[in-house]
């Protein structure tokens, strides 16, 4: 955010700290709080007269708001596989936007199917899901069988695939969307041990390392995490953001 004024005929520049903007600045209602830096003008440091000057009035308030990262949950029982479910997490965050590791039991304390223990984000029954732009599911067993029988993550799961919106599983886990009918008669993949109950579901089943149909996205297996999270980061950014991440951590698509 710039607070410009003028001196004269100049016009000067000050650091001031990240503050948040209100809900409702200059007459203007915003949706939600959004993150500004205000820099406010005192000394000689730019020309009016300039090419492509700014055209403003004494004492106006000029504001760049940033873009709001876009939220993940990504769901974690005990015995999920460990670089499924944490690569998505490193390279998401990476890209800027909020992940959160999301436990479905009464406790942050999660194990993962090679027994390194970890704590969650958050835990399942205490989030609020509403800003949700996506939920993902990793692999693993018996994690995978965890996520499955739990009812409020099946609940929330068919909610959001009942309104288009995006979900993403990886090795086991798509067969958590095929046992509830989400992928019937669309193209998904999975671990090749999954493969056959995916088809029995209505799934077109594909090899390929990723498959996004519509709002699902689904994948392999660990050795395909990275094109997973890269996958991810293309939809709710863009590609040349899951580009950029790709080439920071030296991987070649």
């Amino acid at each position: 955010e710039m607070q410009r004024s003028l001196v004269g005929s100049e016009m000067c520049i000050r650091d001031r700290a990240h503050e948040t903007e209100p809900q409702e600045t200059d007459g203007f209602a915003r949706p939600y709080p959004i993150q500004t830096n205000i820099v406010t003008i005192h000394k000689k440091c730019y020309n009016p007269f300039q090419k492509n000057k700014i055209k403003i009035l004494k004492n106006t308030t000029i504001r760049r708001h940033k873009k709001m990262s876009k939220k993940v949950y990504i769901f974690l029982a005990d015995g999920f596989e460990d670089i499924e479910g944490l690569t998505v997490v490193d390279l998401l965050r990476r890209a800027g936007i909020d992940i959160k590791t999301v436990s479905i039991k009464e406790t942050t304390r999660i194990q993962t199917s090679h027994g390194i223990t970890m704590l969650t984000d958050a835990i399942f029954a205490e989030t609020n899901f509403a800003d949700a732009d996506m939920l993902v599911l990793p692999g693993g067993m018996p994690g995978t069988k965890y996520l499955a029988g739990y009812k409020p993550l099946i609940d929330l799961l068919t909610d959001f695939n009942n309104k288009g919106k995006k979900i993403a599983a990886i090795c086991a886990a798509p067969s958590v969307f095929s046992g509830l009918g989400f992928l019937k008669g669309r193209k998904a993949t999975s671990y090749p041990s999954f493969m056959e109950v995916l088809s029995k579901d209505g799934a077109v089943t594909s090899e390929d390392s990723v498959v996004v149909d519509g709002n699902i996205t689904t994948s392999r297996g660990l050795g395909t995490a990275v094109d997973f999270a890269l996958s991810l980061i293309s939809q709710l950014e863009n590609e040349e953001k899951a580009k950029e991440i790709a080439e920071s951590v030296v991987y070649t698509r």
